[in-house]
């Protein structure tokens, strides 16, 4: 198998598994309500299951989930239609389909995704990585640790599936996917001898239950600041879904009968978070370990902590000391940005609590050049730095500036920034990242990043509107430019030797996505033709 997609379609059990199996699961975990399927479905094979009634065939379970958009109990006729043995539902539906009352259908999809699959995370040792921002670049970290201290590392994440020895593009927007899938990769993984697994875990993976059949060992925070309230409402709620997964330490035995790494259960946190006490309280009731790690030499409390940090010449690079249990350790990288030095030390933490040699720790890390998307540099013989980064938050673009600005300064330049805000996401951080971007640069140029059904050039107002109140004036340093490949242009043709213009918002993503589908995107390609049409291309 020469991709990660047909090693996910080998990991479909190859036998029919009978339904009643999977009620008395469902009843043992307390999501059954009352009722059962009939007599005649009850002894019935399931060959598949699925929350999506335009993928079901016959023999299949359809599980009917309330959605943002599209209620599943609307769709569970078509699915008995489409041949569907039964469905599970949190209402009875008139429709001769047996139907299974549960409590959350959510949290039941996830018991069954993982039922259908044979719980494979209980046969993996299972890292997961939640926080607003660097969770990719941890991803990556962990991943080249892991494997340099001898365990094969399976990787779902924002910017790349990894599965054994293939590694490819995360085509899909969404970190965290549906529990069906989740479970499918997990499979995938262990049938391809991977022994471990990080996972990227967001807030709506956590708080949508995809995550609700995934057995934890390692919970890791990078940090929690201001993001996706269109879902969570709250600042406090979205912390609470991510504190959830630290709750979830407690949750699932590993599977005796099946490999294991036989990881202590642990807890690893940022000390320099402003919510690290709570994620750490999360920890302790969950009766797992805790682990801390600070980038502040200042710090004397964490458990895993810089004691001297310093930065490339040029912005290029970072050389970090630091203590931790195991000793003292000093590595080179070839990453930017100080705020990396928290990503490096959380994996540090992680090698730790697991046993892994420090030293191959160290390697691992060393050996990682670049994450996908994250200050990439594009370099084809400018008098300017590019620089491509997923920064899509107000505390990732106020962070990546903030670095930026310091390596402009050193060069006697200025920042010019191309950003937008994704629609039908959280608004109320479009006019604060338009303050911060209006705050540090020279010129800002807000376009197009996923406009989805809203008002584009609405969107770009709502963020104007921040760039406005710090000073930023319309036609002279701030452009609204939707397109976003023009965007790109009027910030290259604005950008004189020494400056750094960021590029942010897309990163890794290959797509735009527009009201009428999606467009096909590629940052860095678009940043080298922006180039090579002002004159300059690579090796010129």
């Amino acid at each position: 198998m020469t991709t990660i997609a047909e090693r996910i379609a080998a990991a479909e059990p190859p036998e029919p598994r009978p339904l009643g199996d999977l009620v008395a699961r469902l009843d043992r975990e307390g999501w059954l309500e009352s009722g059962a399927p009939g007599s005649s479905a009850a002894g019935r094979g399931i060959r598949g299951l699925t929350h999506d009634s335009r993928q079901v065939r016959p023999g299949w379970l359809f599980v009917a989930v309330p959605g943002e958009h599209a209620d599943g109990h609307a769709f569970v006729s078509a699915a008995g239609a489409a041949g569907a043995v039964a469905a599970i539902v949190e209402r009875p539906v008139d429709s001769p389909i047996p139907q299974v009352l549960v409590r959350n259908a959510r949290a039941a999809l996830a018991s069954a995704a993982g039922w259908w699959y044979g719980d494979p995370s209980a046969e993996l040792g299972v890292i997961g990585i939640t926080g607003t921002d660097g969770k990719t670049t941890t991803s990556f970290l962990a991943t080249a640790a892991l494997e340099a201290g001898g365990l094969p590392t399976g990787m779902l994440g924002t910017a790349a599936l990894e599965v054994g020895d293939l590694r490819e593009p995360n085509p899909e927007h969404a970190t965290t996917p549906e529990a069906p899938r989740l479970q499918a990769i997990l499979r995938a993984m262990t049938a391809a001898g991977d022994r471990a697994a990080v996972v990227e875990t967001t807030s709506h993976g956590l708080a949508l239950d995809r995550v609700a059949g995934i057995r934890y060992d390692i919970a890791i925070l990078t940090n929690v600041t201001h993001e996706h309230l269109e879902l969570h409402g709250t600042w406090e709620a979205y912390r609470d879904a991510k504190r959830s997964l630290f709750e979830r330490l407690a949750v699932g035995p590993a599977n005796p009968a099946k490999p294991h790494p036989g990881w202590p259960r642990t807890g690893i946190v940022n000390l320099d978070d402003p919510s690290a006490a709570a994620f750490a309280e999360a920890t302790r009731r969950a009766g797992a370990r805790l682990l801390t790690y600070s980038a502040d030499v200042g710090r004397s409390t964490a458990d895993v902590r810089a004691t001297e940090i310093q930065v490339g010449r040029w912005g290029g690079g970072l050389h970090v000391r630091y203590l931790a249990p195991s000793g003292r350790g000093d590595l080179w990288t070839p990453l930017i940005g100080r705020f990396n030095v928290q990503n490096l030390l959380a994996v540090v933490a992680l090698g730790e609590a697991i046993g892994l040699d420090p030293a191959a720790v160290r390697s691992g890390l060393e050996s990682v050049a670049s994450i996908p998307g994250r200050m990439e540099r594009v370099e084809a013989g400018q008098p300017f730095e590019v620089i491509v980064d997923y920064a899509h938050t107000p505390a990732s673009l106020e962070g990546a500036l903030d670095e930026l600005g310091a390596l402009a300064q050193s060069r006697g330049g200025e920042v010019i920034v191309v950003f937008g805000s994704a629609g039908e996401r959280d608004t109320q951080k479009r006019p604060e990242m338009g303050r911060i971007a209006g705050e540090r640069c020279a010129v800002v140029v807000i376009t197009d990043e996923d406009p989805r059904g809203e008002d584009r050039e609405a969107i770009l107002a709502e963020i104007a509107a921040g760039a406005t109140a710090a000073g930023k004036q319309g036609g002279r340093d701030l452009l609204l430019v939707a397109d976003r490949g023009a965007a790109i242009r009027a910030a290259f043709e604005r950008a004189r030797p020494g400056d750094v213009v960021l590029l942010a918002g897309k990163g890794h993503e290959t797509t735009i996505l527009y009201a009428d589908g999606a467009m096909p995107w590629d940052e860095r390609a678009e940043a080298f033709a922006a180039l090579a049409e002002l004159g300059w291309t690579p090796g010129a």
